[in-house]
């Protein structure tokens, strides 16, 4: 359903007043502290005792907005965020881009994190016509205007990405003045799990892999435990042009424009900033689709280089329920010949030791969970041994159940394909 274009105006007066006394501690931020007077004259002498200064109060500080619908949860935290933003009065048209919002557990943007920007894009033109929405594009960026980012997380009763049940989505919205480098403004809010539609989009539900990715991660880190003043991450902030240049491959790639794509991915591979697990994903994928098996196969291996170098990667081996068999569907399962001798070469050619774990979703009993986890671990492990002989020797498997998340949402499908994945881990090698 499209947002009514007036619902903005008229919740805005009364989100206003709810905002003024809220402190984004879900957000992992903190309200800034008072503003120090100057340093008074100390008095002057005297023969009487001194007197012990009363302590400070402590500082109000007040609850959390409640937890609300999506689509109000959405517009309550852009409202506080454009509303309450710290800019120029009389500037005229203010140029806004948005780095597409992102998932705040995995990275990926999906069905949900798109419905939002919407959401967003609607209020901009009728509640704040002074923000100019362009492109997120190289050409935009060279101008230095207001950078909109957003994360969308799912978390637990306590706000946490933990073994367990999700009952809430934690809403985290910054806004970033690029000539200065700092956040000009927060919004929070929480939201209900109820018609929220987390599946990833195209290009992250085909991606083969997943580490923690410092571009990413600096993302994440400059929407999330911030407050207005901070500065941008520096590992999101030097890789901001590069982003906006995978932005347009992922486009292409998610419209099914494949030698498009791999076109666009070619290109940022070779600036500054390319060094990103989206690119090399972005070039399995696109190859891969094209037909192209040696080039997806090059592809891959520099994903494993990547995610060895990362000391963690996580491939999405999809099995058969209850089973060690690779999933039977031979569109997605014919992959995984190539994956397993990709990662068999390159942990072949490396000394280091590598631990291999299983992993599940929640659903189901955790001694059985624990039990598949590690039996597909050996596995995996056996597989990789039977390509490169003697990777054995360096290789421990182990089963972690579903105690330890990623996405956490336990829905045994495509949304949470990488809480069942299989991870590859570099570890001491054991004393000899």
């Amino acid at each position: 359903m499209k947002p009514d274009p007036h619902a903005g105006l008229a919740m805005l007066s009364r989100l206003l007043a709810m905002l003024a006394m809220v402190v984004l501690v879900a957000c992992g931020t903190a309200p800034p502290p008072p503003a120090r007077s100057a340093a008074p004259q100390p008095p002057a002498a005297t023969t009487a005792a001194p007197v012990a200064a009363a302590a400070p109060a402590p500082a109000a500080v007040a609850p959390p907005p409640p937890i609300m619908p999506f689509g109000e949860a959405v517009t309550f935290a852009a409202t506080s965020l454009f509303g309450n933003a710290a800019l120029p009065e009389g500037a005229g048209k203010l140029p806004l881009v948005i780095d597409p919002l992102i998932d705040g557990n995995t990275g990926a943007q999906s069905v949900a994190t798109q419905t939002m920007e919407q959401r967003i894009t609607a209020m901009l033109q009728t509640s704040f016509p002074r923000y100019d929405l362009q492109p997120f594009s190289t050409g935009s960026l060279a101008r230095a205007p207001l950078l909109f980012i957003g994360t969308f997380t799912a978390v637990d009763k306590d706000g946490k990405n933990a073994p367990g049940p999700r009952e809430w989505y934690r809403v985290c919205l910054a806004l970033v003045d690029l000539h200065s480098g700092k956040i000009v403004s927060k919004g929070f809010a929480r939201a209900r799990p109820d018609g929220v539609d987390p599946t990833p989009t195209a290009f992250f539900q085909d991606s083969p892999a997943w580490t923690p990715d410092p571009a990413t991660d600096g993302y994440v880190r400059t929407c999330q435990g911030t407050k207005v003043g901070d500065p941008i991450n520096p590992a999101y902030w030097d890789k901001i042009v590069a982003a906006a240049m995978i932005n347009d491959a992922m486009t292409s790639y998610n419209a099914g424009r494949y030698d498009e794509a791999l076109d666009l991915y070619r290109g940022v591979a070779r600036v500054g900033g390319g060094d990103q697990l989206r690119v090399y994903n972005g070039l399995y994928l696109s190859s891969w689709k094209l037909g192209r098996k040696d080039e997806a196969a090059q592809a891959f291996s520099k994903i494993v280089d990547y995610g060895l170098a990362q000391k963690r990667i996580a491939v999405k081996f999809l099995f058969r329920p209850g089973s060690t068999l690779f999933l039977g569907d031979t569109q997605i399962s014919a992959q995984y010949p190539v994956w397993l001798k990709q990662i068999a070469s390159r942990a072949g050619q490396s000394t280091a030791c590598m631990e291999v774990s299983g992993h599940t979703s929640r659903t189901g009993p955790e001694p059985l969970n624990d039990r598949l986890s590690l039996m597909r671990a050996q596995y995996v492990a056996q597989r990789l041994d039977a390509g490169t002989p003697g990777v054995a020797r360096r290789t421990v498997a182990v089963g972690k159940g579903s105690r330890e998340p990623i996405s956490g949402l336990g829905t045994d499908d495509a949304r949470d394909a990488l809480d069942r994945r299989v991870e590859f881990k570099v570890i001491d090698c054991p004393a000899a």
